[in-house]
């Protein structure tokens, strides 16, 4: 009976993340052929990069599905170090590779890797493994700070990146495994308040994040300036009515919308695709979300629990923030739709991700 229930786990997630990545394949294609024609004299610039990125994303995937999730709880500590090495790699001249006025990403020959990406599921392992091993004294405020340094400590080096998106990400993670690892109602409030304050500290403390911030509340203040990304997206949103122009038939994706292929492609899907197939592309991971807290409910120890649940929730998050900033919902700021945005790390790491969420789910059966 359970390994009958871990089988069709195993199917509904494979078909649910290769729907997504398929269909974000096509889409990157869709998004970027012309600018890449601009760019860099071929049509299928970014389209390679991400059948690339989709190949090797499957080889991890596989490898994860292989291996005893139960063996990362032992190097926890050594992921911690990981993240901090990557992340403090960006700001090393010769090694980090800066772009658009951020350092977020170590040029390697041949392709460049994000340190975020890598950081934040080194953090959910650790925070797993931890909230696992001390779970009876969670509710012990002391017992829960390595936690909160560990993940103070990554956030404060992706947000000198500076990416502020990646950061809330990082930090509305490390607040729901919190959660989810049994701290008590008032530690979690002592804990929700100032991270609530800090945001605005933060974006009026960087003229960048203020100009972003006034841009969100009237874009077409400067419609030339800081508020064009926004308007050109709600103009790509406003396009696709019910049904959309039909895939392919972007007008945005001509040069008009910025990053159209990556932080802004829920854009063009809306355009192309319209509502209809906005409800469509947001139900695939509502799927994947239900059927990941599946997996974390039927674990055979707190760790495979609190490790699916933290990959689940930096998907679910993730997908949430992307969704509000193209949708004027929030400020923007730059963050990958999981899947399907252009950008080989954020994929390839994505889908060993939900390797391991498949070997808990595996291993489930055993019980």
């Amino acid at each position: 009976m359970k390994t009958n229930k871990a089988s069709k786990n195993l199917f509904f997630v494979l078909l649910l993340v290769y729907t997504l990545v398929i269909f974000g394949i096509i889409m990157v294609y869709s998004a970027s052929s012309f600018s890449a024609k601009v760019y860099y004299n071929d049509s299928f610039y970014f389209l390679k990069k991400q059948i690339l990125g989709a190949v090797f994303g499957t080889v991890a995937m596989v490898v994860t599905y292989f291996i005893d999730y139960n063996i990362y709880a032992k190097f926890k500590w050594w992921l911690v170090c990981i993240a901090y090495v990557v992340l403090i790699a960006v700001f090393i001249p010769g090694i980090g590779v800066s772009n658009y006025g951020a350092r977020r990403w170590i040029g390697l020959p041949g392709f460049t890797i994000q340190a975020s990406e890598i950081a934040k599921f080194c953090f959910i392992v650790f925070s797993a493994s931890y909230l696992a091993k001390y779970s009876d004294k969670i509710k012990n405020f002391k017992s829960i700070l390595p936690v909160i340094l560990v993940g103070g400590s990554i956030c404060l080096l992706i947000l000198l990146e500076p990416n502020m998106s990646i950061t809330i990400c990082v930090g509305l993670v490390m607040l729901t495994m919190l959660f989810v690892g049994g701290i008590s109602k008032k530690h979690f409030l002592l804990l929700c308040i100032p991270a609530i304050l800090l945001v605005p500290i933060l974006i009026i403390i960087e003229p960048y994040r203020l100009s972003r911030l006034m841009a969100f509340i009237d874009p077409w203040k400067n419609p030339k300036g800081e508020g064009y990304q926004l308007i050109q997206s709600l103009y790509s949103l406003g396009a696709g009515g019910w049904f959309g122009v039909g895939l392919f038939n972007s007008r945005q994706k001509y040069q008009f919308l910025p990053f159209a292929e990556s932080d802004f492609i829920f854009s063009i899907i809306a355009e192309e695709l319209g509502f209809v197939g906005v409800i469509v592309v947001m139900l695939v991971y509502l799927l994947l979300t239900l059927f990941g807290i599946k997996i974390a409910l039927s674990s055979k120890n707190r760790f495979g629990c609190y490790l699916a649940t933290g990959i689940t929730a930096l998907i679910s998050i993730q997908t949430l923030v992307n969704i509000a900033v193209v949708t004027g919902s929030i400020p923007p700021t730059g963050l990958p739709l999981p899947f399907i945005s252009s950008g080989s790390t954020s994929l390839i790491v994505f889908m060993a991700a939900m390797g391991i969420v498949l070997n808990i789910n595996k291993q489930s059966k055993k019980i």
